[in-house]
């Protein structure tokens, strides 16, 4: 059915079944969202991918269909592109004992951004403390010493109308300088672009499975 002549250059590699694997990797599961839909009874390759077309004739996007396999990249994908999310990606046909299969394997370089934001600003955290660290020893030289009360009048003196002695004054403007950095910011920001990537993660994975059902079922 396939071969790997029909297969992107280095992006995948028939198995044993000749269905399309892509190679392994630790870390694909970060930015990649693999799936299957069953096809109806009876539908055939050609006309789940004239269903499935529409979803690749968009602006910025490049498909070519080889047997039972397309392969798609996008560029510059529209806002209303309904794949705008996902850069490229592979879906073939693949025969099962229940019947034939639309399997895909997509892959989304904003899971990848959403994934490594939060590493990016952990890191600007753990910088912001060590900065800290070696902050504290000059902040702690630059504090001034504790200046001794000055002591009251005598009652003889206040009698005679000597002014009471001044009090010494606090510098405006210190405890500003003296503040250590703090890593709370890239805390919060690496929370929330973990949060964005945890629910795009499952989001997109359910919603791209439902369009290419729904694309398949509509004629």
């Amino acid at each position: 059915m396939m071969t790997a002549d029909t297969l992107p250059t280095g992006a995948a590699q028939p198995d044993a079944s000749g269905a399309p694997t892509l190679r392994k990797r630790l870390t694909d599961w970060i930015w990649h969202i693999h799936g299957s839909v069953p096809l109806d009874p009876g539908q055939s390759p050609d006309e789940a991918f004239d269903r499935l077309d529409p979803l690749f004739r968009t602006t910025g996007t490049a498909r070519e269909r080889n047997g039972d396999t397309l392969t798609f990249s996008k560029r510059d994908a529209a806002a209303q592109d309904r794949m705008a999310v996902f850069s490229g990606g592979m879906l073939w046909i693949e025969a099962q004992a229940e019947g034939l299969v639309l399997r895909y394997r997509l892959l989304s370089k904003a899971l990848l951004y959403c994934f490594l934001a939060p590493l990016l600003f952990l890191a600007f955290a753990q910088a912001t403390v060590a900065l800290g660290k070696l902050e504290s020893p000059k902040i702690e030289a630059k504090k001034p010493k504790a200046k001794k009360t000055p002591a009251p009048l005598n009652p003889i003196d206040k009698a005679l109308g000597a002014p009471a002695p001044e009090q010494p004054k606090k510098k405006g403007g210190d405890d500003d300088k003296d503040k250590k950095p703090s890593p709370t910011a890239g805390y919060v920001f690496a929370g929330i672009f973990a949060t964005l990537y945890a629910i795009g993660r499952v989001f997109e994975a359910r919603r791209v499975g439902a369009l290419f059902r729904r694309s398949l079922r509509q004629g």
